[in-house]
């Protein structure tokens, strides 16, 4: 099942999250949020999504555009939970695929062989831009989780999108999609955190690097986006999370 909603609007540019959730096995579900941006009369896709869930995802897109008119694909990192619809969306859209320049041997994986299609990012960071001028800026996020990993920052809209990082995993009777209880959300968040995130290093130079942008909203790939309020909350917490190698004893014990 997928569903949408319009997180910011204004003069023919839009920012969507896209949401597709499955059951999974054990009692509870992964729920994957994709984005949509678009500026007028096109669009860039962010994490698109497993394979499973391109047909849903695609129905939703179509509400609010043609897929012929996404120009852009932004992966995050390399996970098939973000990827592996990958070939699906290269055959209905003439998107350029946006990823870290590590990841580009891995592409071919899902299916795309068309090597000028792929956008490398160096690990400093990049933009893409849309014909009205408005720029996206590509972000470092290395290590959080992936090794390679990148997030976007959409100064139009205000919205960071995270990517992994910022994750909630709900149990199988919950879902919302806006933080309003952090003490509560964090519950959701912390194990996930703690094993997928590399170190206190990494997170402090994701933060370090972030914080020079006027955040409004954090979009995540799992679980709620975060208000400007509770985006602070969330850093403020996540600058203080021991997790990866800092607590690799307690993970070997």
């Amino acid at each position: 099942m997928a569903t949408s909603k319009i997180l910011f609007e204004q003069d023919g540019y839009k920012v969507i999250k896209l949401t597709h959730e499955e059951e999974e096995e054990r009692g509870g579900y992964i729920g994957t949020n994709q984005y949509l941006i678009i500026d007028k009369d096109e669009a860039m896709l962010l994490d698109p999504g497993g394979r499973v869930m391109f047909p849903f995802i695609l129905d939703s897109v179509k509400e609010y555009i043609e897929p012929s008119k996404i120009n852009f694909i932004f992966l995050s990192h390399q996970d098939p939970d973000v990827a592996s619809s990958l070939q699906e969306w290269s055959n209905v859209t003439p998107a350029k695929v946006v990823i870290s320049k590590w990841w580009i041997r891995f592409v071919s994986l899902f299916g795309i062989s068309d090597m000028g299609r792929i956008v490398g990012i160096e690990d400093g960071g990049g933009e893409i831009g849309f014909a009205s001028g408005k720029r996206i800026s590509i972000l470092p996020a290395h290590f959080l989780h992936s090794p390679a990993n990148l997030c976007v920052y959409d100064p139009t809209s205000k919205i960071l999108f995270s990517g992994d990082i910022g994750a909630a995993v709900f149990p199988y009777s919950e879902s919302y999609d806006e933080v309003a209880d952090f003490d509560k959300h964090k519950g959701y968040m912390e194990a996930f955190h703690k094993r997928y995130m590399a170190s206190q290093k990494a997170i402090k130079a994701w933060i370090d690097t972030i914080s020079k942008r006027d955040i409004d909203m954090i979009a995540p790939q799992h679980g709620a986006v975060f208000g400007r309020q509770e985006s602070q909350l969330f850093l403020e917490w996540l600058g203080g999370l021991e997790c990866g190698v800092d607590i690799i004893d307690e993970i070997y014990r």
